[in-house]
C-alpha cells in the first residue's frame, strides 16, 4: 500500500493521489472533501501515518 502524495494539478487545486508501482495514479481524492467527510463521523479504527484515507483518523 503506497502513501498517499498531495499535488496540486493547477491552482487551488489540490488532491491526494496514490501511485502504483510503476508511478501511475490509482487514486485521486479532493483534499477539501475528504477532510470534510473526516469531520463529520466519530473515529472507530486508526489508521497509519501517511493512511488517512485508510480507516479513520482521531482528533
Amino acid at each position: 500500500m503506497s502513501k498517499r502524495e498531495l499535488i496540486e494539478p493547477t491552482p487551488g487545486d489540490k488532491r491526494y493521489a496514490r501511485r502504483d508501482d510503476d508511478g501511475r495514479f490509482t487514486e485521486m481524492d479532493d483534499v477539501g472533501r475528504s477532510s470534510a467527510q473526516d469531520q463529520k463521523r466519530q473515529a472507530k479504527h486508526a489508521a497509519s501515518k501517511g493512511q488517512g484515507d485508510r480507516g479513520d483518523r482521531r482528533h
